[in-house]
């Protein structure tokens, strides 16, 4: 189990940032991600494997004027 933006997800093994963003539909253009507090670069969403027990938040950006 994993913790995304405090919300609970069931963790497999293999689950990437990207796959996190897709099974919660994330598509924002303009996104954060840190995993245990670290910021993931958004070229590394597919490789980045998250571990169990971890603390995922997703911050959606909004440009503005």
């Amino acid at each position: 189990m994993i913790r995304v933006n405090g919300d609970p997800l069931d963790w497999r093994e293999g689950l990437t940032v990207q796959g996190i963003l897709e099974a919660r539909n994330y598509r924002f253009p303009l996104i954060i991600v840190t995993v245990n507090g670290q910021v993931i670069a958004k070229p590394d969403y597919g490789t980045t494997r998250v571990p169990e027990g971890a603390e995922v938040q997703v911050l959606h950006l909004i440009s503005g004027g």
